[in-house]
C-alpha cells in the first residue's frame, strides 16, 4: 500500500476490499432479506472456527475507493448494505456510511465489538469472541447480540454478554457450522428454558448461496 493509500485508509476513503456481492442475508435478525455485502479484509481477533480466514491479512486485498464501493451498492435493487469482514470496525467507516446514507441505503454492521465503532448505522450486529473481548461501548451500541455456540461452555459466555447489552437488544444463539449436528439440541433446549433468546441459523449455507 502506498503512502497516499495509507493516508486515504486512515480517513476511510479507501478500504481493503476482499469481496462484494448481492445476496440474501442468511443469519440473525435480518435473515431472508436481500442485501449487498461488503467484506473488508483485516482481522486480528483470530477465531479458530472462522470460515473466512482468508480475510485476516488486509495486505492481500486491494485498497479500493469507498466511492466506487458506494456506487456498486447503489446499483443494486435492495437498498441495504451489510459491512462485514474480517473486522470492519478496525477502519474509519464514517466516510463510507455517510456516502451510503446519501444514496438512501440502509447500513448494517457485523462486528466482534473489539474495536470502537465508527460510522452511521441502522443496525449493529455484535458477535463477541473469546479471543478478544468486546468493548463496553460497543456492547451498548448493539441492536443484535449474536453468540456462536461451539460447545456447552458458550452458553455461560452468551448469558454474560446478554447482561451487558441494552434491554431492547435482540439476542441470538447460532451453532458453529461444523458443530451444528452435535450442539443443535442443546441450543434448542437452552432457548426453551430462556425464551428471551432466539436461534439463528446460517441459512445461506443450506441454500448454497454466498
Amino acid at each position: 500500500m502506498t503512502d497516499k493509500e495509507k493516508d486515504q485508509l486512515s480517513r476511510g476513503e479507501v478500504l481493503p476490499l476482499m469481496e462484494e456481492f448481492y445476496t440474501i442475508q442468511g443469519e440473525g435478525f435480518h435473515t431472508g432479506k436481500a442485501a449487498y455485502f461488503i467484506r473488508v479484509g483485516g482481522c486480528d481477533v483470530g477465531c479458530h472456527w472462522c470460515d473466512v480466514k482468508e480475510s485476516w491479512n488486509a495486505d492481500l486485498h486491494p485498497a479500493t475507493s469507498a466511492d466506487v464501493i458506494i456506487e456498486h451498492a447503489a446499483a443494486q435493487s435492495a437498498k441495504a448494505v451489510v459491512i462485514t469482514g474480517g473486522e470492519p470496525a478496525m477502519y474509519q467507516l464514517d466516510y463510507l456510511t455517510e456516502g451510503l446514507k446519501r444514496k438512501n441505503i440502509l447500513t448494517f454492521l457485523e462486528t466482534s465489538g473489539a474495536y470502537p465503532i465508527t460510522g452511521t448505522w441502522d443496525w449493529i450486529c455484535l458477535s463477541p469472541k473469546k479471543t478478544m473481548a468486546p468493548l463496553e461501548e460497543s456492547l451498548k451500541k448493539a441492536d443484535e447480540l449474536k453468540v456462536i455456540i461451539y460447545n456447552k461452555n458458550d452458553f455461560e459466555w452468551a448469558a454474560t454478554h446478554a447482561s451487558r447489552v441494552r434491554p431492547d437488544c435482540k439476542l441470538f444463539l447460532q451453532p458453529e457450522w461444523s458443530k451444528s449436528a452435535h450442539i443443535m439440541q442443546d441450543i434448542v433446549d437452552y432457548v426453551l428454558l430462556h425464551p428471551n433468546w432466539n436461534i439463528s441459523l446460517q441459512t445461506h449455507k443450506y441454500m448454497h448461496i454466498p
